[in-house]
């Protein structure tokens, strides 16, 4: 990528000046790094009457790939080939934004220690970009840069000068020219205006890009007529930090038509409640989580099984208490599995953390030998989620083959939906909930899973326990009986019983 910003001078205010308020002398060829590769800043000419600097980027693209991802133009999952193969290194991008923001920062925001008065200055500016991408054409780049005092040349760039007939590029060949603007603005309009063009960026825009717009386009952005498209484009068409940055250019805007302050118009929230602000009530979700860690740490459980773990909540919690020294999350779903794995971190995670945790694909429909000998095994949420004629199979699959010494199973209660205001009446929470106990239908289903496997059920209510309707949501804690004198029940009387009865619902299972 090449760029070259050119001035003109006289022996009294000599071009050469070009060379304090960039921070770069014009006897020097200068080399900067930078994550994508080399940045070189020359000098071709530099004498009193003309001075021009040149910055050329030699793009590294295994860098970029490795870094990006493949992501943004021409890094496709399905074209390996065009992710080192491309327009990169040669077209004007936010490759070349960045690189200018990083060279020429002190020059961007105005500042020349040696020559404090030059950056207030209007000079004469010519810049040059050779082959600049512009997804709208030359029209496009003109209602970009003239409403901000440029002369603009856009040369479409023909797609094969052998072959006329083939048309133009999507390149242009740029020329701006000013006799009113300060290096430090041009060099702002540049570094919003460049990826913009482009429509597209090689990073992934965060909530920080917001504030790095409405800093490069200070002066110029709020009054701008294609303000919408350049805050779009910029903000790589992500709506909400798009409604974000319009919200605030409109207050500067305001300010600046009131003559007043952003802090004066913006000022509907007192300060006080900026100082106390009202503390959010815990959700439900935060509450379940607590009262099953808080159920798991009585029952003494280090090796937890988290059954239907979703996208890795309860796992995440149960990971910040040392107590439980093995979690594994288990579902059926791997995108529900690897959005758990990007909320862990796990491969970034610690070797010792690492060795704590995993992440299982099974059904809980049907045995699984990964899922014997844990301390106890957690159903949160999930139990509403199957049809009633394949609980059998889910109740074998835990409370018959895995049996872990304690299981916690969660579910809504449905005789509190009354109370929420939002749902109408006679739906279901989630609109994949299959039903929705009473407290009866729950402790009636926990009592008969409890007999039939050799169980305790005690239930403890999550929520607010409301005297009419009862709990948000129910739950209940396994507990698996003790023969006596032999402090568990794996004696072998009852380790025969059970695997007979077991044996028997296997098949009663399979056939559901």
């Amino acid at each position: 990528m090449f760029l070259t910003i050119s001035t003109t001078g006289t022996p009294e205010r000599p071009a050469t000046d070009l060379g304090y308020l960039l921070h770069k002398h014009p006897d020097n060829a200068q080399t900067f790094s930078t994550s994508y590769g080399t940045a070189h800043v020359l000098y071709p000419e530099a004498s009193d009457e003309r001075c021009t600097a040149a910055l050329l980027l030699e793009v590294d693209a295994v860098a970029l790939v490795r870094r990006g991802k493949g992501k943004g133009r021409g890094g496709a999952p399905d074209a390996a080939l065009a992710q080192y193969v491309n327009d990169r290194p040669y077209a004007a991008s936010s490759l070349l934004a960045v690189a200018l923001s990083a060279v020429f920062s002190s020059a961007m925001k105005g500042q020349c220690r040696a020559k404090p008065e030059l950056p207030g200055q209007a000079r004469p500016l010519s810049v040059e970009v050779p082959a600049l991408p512009a997804r709208g054409g030359a029209d496009l780049v003109r209602s970009l840069f003239e409403p901000l005092g440029w002369a603009v040349a856009a040369e479409p760039v023909a797609l094969d000068t052998e072959f006329p007939d083939w048309g133009d590029s999507r390149y242009v060949r740029l020329v701006l020219e000013s006799e009113t603007l300060t290096l430090a603005e041009a060099l702002r309009h540049l570094y919003v205006l460049l990826p913009v063009l482009d429509d597209a960026k090689h990073y992934w825009v965060a909530s920080d890009e917001v504030d790095k717009l409405l800093r490069a386009g200070e002066g110029w952005l709020p009054a701008h007529p294609e303000q919408k498209l350049i805050t779009s484009r910029y903000l790589s068409r992500r709506w909400s930090l798009t409604r974000q940055a319009m919200e605030r250019l409109e207050l500067v805007r305001l300010a600046e038509a009131d003559d007043s302050d952003v802090e004066e118009i913006d000022n509907a929230v007192g300060e006080e409640t900026e100082a106390e602000p009202e503390e959010k009530p815990t959700s439900l979700a935060a509450q379940r989580r607590d009262a099953i860690i808080a159920a798991l740490k009585a029952s003494g459980a280090a090796r937890v099984l988290d059954l239907g773990c979703g996208q890795g909540q309860l796992v995440q919690a149960l990971l910040k208490d040392t107590a439980f020294t093995e979690i594994v999350g288990v579902d059926v779903s791997m995108r529900a599995l690897t959005i758990a794995s990007r909320r862990l971190k796990l491969d970034r995670m610690g070797e010792r953390q690492a060795a704590r945790v995993k992440l299982l694909q099974g059904s809980l429909a049907y045995t699984d030998k990964r899922l014997k000998g844990y301390d106890a095994a957690v159903l949160c949420e999930v139990v509403e989620h199957l049809d009633l004629p394949r609980l059998p199979a889910l109740e074998y699959a835990v409370f018959g083959a895995a049996r872990p010494r304690t299981v916690l199973v969660t579910t809504p209660n449905v005789e509190y939906n009354v109370r929420w205001e939002t749902l109408p009446a006679g739906h279901s929470r989630h609109g994949d909930h299959r039903f929705e106990w009473t407290r009866e239908e729950f402790r009636s289903w926990a009592g008969t899973v409890a007999e039939r496997h050799g169980y305790e059920a005690e239930f403890v209510p999550v929520g607010p326990d409301d005297p009419e309707v009862g709990p948000p949501t129910q739950m209940a804690v396994f507990t698996m009986r003790t023969e006596p004198g032999s402090g568990t029940d794996s004696g072998t009387g009852a380790e025969s019983r059970h695997h007979q009865r077991d044996e028997k619902e296997e098949k009663e299972a399979k056939a559901a």
